[in-house]
């Protein structure tokens, strides 16, 4: 049996095992798969959402060149790293420094803001895909919350227009909330396909989901001024 059939066996008997204890069901899938990436050698288990996400949209294709917002502690660098192969290059950007032990070749880290990217950060080449898994400091108040993470995803879709080619594919994680469908909305716009997508790795009870967008608009509209105004505290 491959280890992909005993992942999807191992999900299956505990969703079984847990009917009408859907809290219980939930902490046991979440300590599977921060079981699993420790096994797996994955610096956290957001490399099974990554996983997951591309296993179904194929976001990723070989030499692909991907830029990885966001990309503390790097497990989805890890991710990235083995869907593009040698040929590709993953890029991944964060405010804290990222440690590169284990990272294979095709992996670059740069420990920046990413509202300071243009394309001459990276010498004019723009990139295949763009993913984003950044998030605001969380202050537990939920509205702050939403909304600092769609400002997140507005700044991303800021970047899309001059860092990600053509047909590309975008990938941003976001806190559902009240201007949830204005971002949904602004997507539509940039791509051909865009849509909201909770991976099993993701906890049930937490509000995050990824919005995935689809082949990048040739032309697009000059930005929507809809992003909403920063909350006074929670968000960077």
């Amino acid at each position: 049996m491959s280890t992909q059939t005993q992942l999807v066996a191992s999900l299956s008997s505990l969703r079984i095992g847990f009917l009408g204890k859907p809290m219980a069901a939930q902490r046991e899938l979440h300590d599977f798969f921060f079981k699993e990436a420790k096994r797996k050698g994955y610096r956290s288990r957001a490399a099974y959402k990554l996983t997951e996400i591309d296993d179904k949209k194929h976001v990723l294709k070989k030499r692909d060149v991907v830029l990885d917002l966001g990309c503390a502690p790097g497990s989805w660098l890890q991710v990235i790293s083995q869907r593009i192969g040698p040929r590709g290059k993953a890029i991944g950007v964060d405010l804290k420094a990222i440690d590169q032990t284990n990272l294979l070749e095709n992996v670059v880290t740069i420990q920046e803001d990413v509202t300071a990217l243009t394309p001459d950060t990276f010498g004019g080449d723009l990139f295949d895909v763009l993913l984003s898994d950044m998030a605001p400091n969380t202050t537990g108040v939920r509205t702050t919350d939403h909304y600092g993470s769609v400002r997140l995803c507005h700044c991303a879709l800021d970047l899309a227009t001059t860092l990600l080619k053509t047909h590309g594919n975008l990938v941003m994680k976001v806190l559902e909330g009240e201007a949830y469908p204005e971002l949904l909305d602004r997507c539509s716009q940039m791509f051909a396909q865009s849509k909201g997508f909770k991976p099993k790795a993701s906890r049930a009870i937490s509000t995050e989901m990824f919005v995935v967008c689809l082949d990048r608009n040739e032309e697009l509209q000059p930005p929507m001024q809809i992003a909403p105004a920063p909350p006074a505290r929670g968000w960077q």
